[in-house]
């Protein structure tokens, strides 16, 4: 018996915390107000995930722009063995004040176990 009220409980906790999320992000979409800078970065990878079919494995830069916002994500595009010799890419992220993805482009590629030349000054 306690435990299908603790079952009950919980769902009606859950139920209570999506119905929260979604009053938050509607009443944030009335007034017009942008997203936070954690629910961007969601939103960023999860559209870039689904458009490129790679997942992305950090955010290495994020700035919010007059047009929106900016991100470089760093994806693997190619997994090897052993995973140092992995190709990973970085591709610049452009989304709009809402966090929708505008546009994106691969600004460089690089085996996992090396590090990026243009940014540690070279070889």
């Amino acid at each position: 018996m306690s435990n299908t009220k603790n079952t009950q409980e919980s769902q009606d906790s859950q139920n209570e915390q999506d119905s929260q999320k979604s009053r938050t992000s509607t009443d944030r979409q009335a007034a017009g107000d942008r997203p936070g800078p954690m629910e961007v970065l969601r939103q960023a990878r999860g559209q870039l995930a689904e458009l490129t079919g790679m997942e992305a494995e950090s955010v290495s830069a994020f700035e919010q722009t007059e047009a929106g916002w900016s991100l470089e994500v760093e994806v693997l595009e190619l997994e090897r063995v052993p995973d140092t010799m992995s190709l990973m890419a970085t591709y610049q992220v452009e989304l709009d004040p809402q966090g929708q993805l505008t546009g994106y482009r691969r600004v460089g590629r690089y085996e996992r176990g090396r590090s990026d030349a243009r940014r540690s000054g070279g070889r």
